[in-house]
């Protein structure tokens, strides 16, 4: 439901990702499944080894040679780290890294990844002295590819509309159709639990359901949210998954991804470039947009290119990632949690961007896909849109994992 404007955007057809919410059988805060199973595979340090290992954990070569592999996470492969070779750790602004964590460990997930380490966090005394002593880092790799990593930004974006049509107020924001069916194969297909197949009944059948161009001529069964005076805003709206409103009459309204209509997404910025509209190196938000609203005769031919269509829901809080929580500019990112567990902890360096931060995984997003890949949330000003529209730098990331944890090398 993030940033979308890059070219490869690959969601299957009739799927969308999955936001599940897990649930704990009473309130017990116990270590995530996959974490400790990554303890039990990986074995604790013996008796006979641990001065030997101890000596190593000091060396930075050493350790950089620890792998880490869990079959709980089978797509995800880390490599040891320390916070020594962190780039740039040591001007990390570590309380305010701290209280994004602990805002992180209101939600059931984090404190499942974390345990108690999120009850010490709260009486620290020192920011930087406790996340050494209690995290542990890990480079996460993208195995066997020398690919880099990628980081791209997205934002909350602010729209004017009315509840009721009228005058400049022409454009609905639907919220989910009622004729749309949502299909659940995991009790089935128990790797398909992360997707969902979608579309409409015809018949006995099912098929599937309206496309963009279908909807914009009325094939819809949906209320409608709202109706705002430009069809570009709610377009870019639904590339970044919730935004903000103001009504003509003064009053704010946060809008939040509900739903997608199951097609395939299909990046408008290839079309630009397919037709020799933009030039590949052209292609940003800001670009697109300018041509868009240079060429209003081929806006409809352009948005249509994309048959995926995003449903909202209204939201009493601003924007609100998958974890469930508000997102925090700077410190909050989406991620594949195919590879990186939402509620995580991460570390994240770029290239020329010089970004170098602790930030935490709490949303998700039909762009981000891969181990070393994530989508910074810049806020909702006007500045922090034209950041996310120009941002996409070479990336490193490195999952933050209770210190507790023993691993011997692969």
């Amino acid at each position: 439901m993030k940033s979308a404007i890059y070219f490869l955007f690959p969601i299957l057809l009739f799927f969308g990702c999955s936001n599940k919410p897990q649930v704990t059988q009473k309130d017990e805060i116990i270590m995530s499944q996959e974490i400790k199973q990554c303890v039990d595979e990986n074995g604790t340090k013996s008796e006979d080894t641990s001065d030997e290992e101890a000596q190593n954990d000091d060396n930075t070569s050493q350790t950089n040679n620890q792998k880490v592999s869990c079959s709980s996470l089978p797509k995800t492969h880390l490599q040891k780290s320390d916070f020594k070779v962190l780039p740039y750790w040591e001007k990390e602004d570590y309380n305010s890294a701290l209280i994004s964590f602990m805002n992180s460990c209101r939600t059931k997930k984090t404190q499942k990844l974390y345990g108690d380490i999120c009850e010490k966090a709260k009486n620290t005394q020192n920011a930087k002295e406790f996340l050494e002593k209690e995290f542990e880092p890990y480079e996460i790799k993208n195995e066997n590819t020398k690919e880099e990593g990628l980081l791209t930004g997205y934002y909350e974006p602010h729209l004017n509309a009315s509840l009721t049509k009228g005058g400049k107020y022409q454009y609905p924001i639907y919220n989910t159709p009622s004729d749309l069916i949502t299909v659940d194969l995991s009790s089935i297909y128990p790797a398909l639990k992360d997707y969902r197949l979608r579309g409409r009944i015809k018949g006995n059948k099912l098929v599937p359901y309206y496309t963009r161009k279908e909807t914009s001529s009325g094939h819809i069964n949906a209320e409608v949210i709202c109706y705002t005076d430009s069809k570009l805003d709610i377009f870019f709206l639904e590339i970044q998954g919730s935004g903000r409103v103001t009504l003509d009459t003064g009053e704010t309204m946060f809008l939040g991804f509900d739903n997608q209509n199951g097609h395939k997404y299909r990046a408008i910025g290839r079309y630009l470039v397919k037709i020799k509209a933009l030039k590949l190196e052209e292609v940003s938000l800001q670009s697109i947009k300018k041509w868009l609203l240079e060429n209003p005769s081929r806006v409809d031919e352009v948005l249509n290119y994309n048959e995926s269509v995003v449903y909202f829901e209204q939201r009493d809080k601003a924007a609100t990632g998958s974890l469930g929580i508000e997102l925090t500019a700077n410190r909050s990112i989406a991620v594949d949690q195919r590879y990186i567990p939402l509620g995580s902890m991460l570390y994240l360096n770029t290239g020329k961007e010089k970004i170098n931060k602790v930030v935490l995984a709490q949303d998700t997003g039909g762009a981000i896909k891969g181990a070393v890949r994530a989508d910074l949330f810049l806020g909702h000003s006007e500045e922090a849109m034209n950041i996310a529209g120009a941002l996409k730098a070479p990336l490193k990331l490195w999952i933050l994992l209770p210190k507790n944890i023993k691993v011997s090398s692969l």
